[in-house]
């Protein structure tokens, strides 16, 4: 069908020519015709109807050629036109929800804007508490650790403590357990010892 409307429309341009053609061809010989010698101007009647029937050819071929460009191209053209129509009536309804969209986004913007200050200063504000709960825990934590520090001092204190005082018994026991050995050999006669024998012994015997 469409190669079929092309074939017209090809034809009507062809017809279009001719007639143009022929049409511009007249004017041509009506410049003739008026350029003829001076005597020939006499005949003016046939003349005159020659002029007449051209002119009268002249409307002719241009009815001719507006019917056909009408009937060969009213079809095209008007589904051309529809078409063209529908297209600029879809860009308008494309451009007005752009447009619409648009307006909704810049909107959205300003809304945002004008809440910025707002969430800012409540950014601000959060953050401050957070530094606040942060410090504490942190002041919280290192109490915790000074006085678990100060106990375990404490008790390596003590338990240093307790481990000289022992050291300290025992060193003073053997002091005076030497300083004793030694007045006892100092004081103490060959007999005495002698006697601290035979006491020993008896003891050793009485508890048999």
């Amino acid at each position: 069908m469409r190669s079929d409307r092309l074939t017209r429309t090809r034809a009507c341009v062809l017809a279009a020519l001719v007639i143009i053609s022929s049409t511009a061809a007249a004017p041509m010989m009506a410049t003739t015709l008026l350029a003829a010698p001076q005597h020939q101007a006499e005949a003016t009647p046939e003349v005159h109807e020659q002029t007449l029937l051209q002119s009268a050819a002249k409307l002719a071929n241009f009815a001719i050629l507006v019917g056909l460009l009408v009937y060969f191209l009213k079809t095209p053209v008007s589904v051309y036109l529809v078409s063209r129509a529908t297209a600029i009536r879809r860009d308008l309804v494309t451009a007005a929800e752009m447009r619409a969209s648009a307006a909704a986004q810049l909107a959205e913007i300003e809304r945002k804007l004008q809440s910025l200050p707002a969430e800012l200063a409540a950014l601000k504000a959060q953050g401050a508490q957070d530094v606040a709960a942060e410090q504490a825990r942190i002041a919280q934590a290192a109490a915790v650790e000074r006085e678990r520090l100060i106990q375990q001092t404490r008790r390596e204190i003590e338990m240093r403590l307790r481990v000289a005082r022992r050291e300290l018994t025992e060193h003073a026991a053997q002091l005076a357990v030497r300083i004793a050995e030694e007045r006892i050999k100092r004081t103490i006669t060959p007999d005495d010892q002698m006697r601290l024998v035979d006491r020993y012994t008896a003891q050793l015997r009485e508890a048999r």
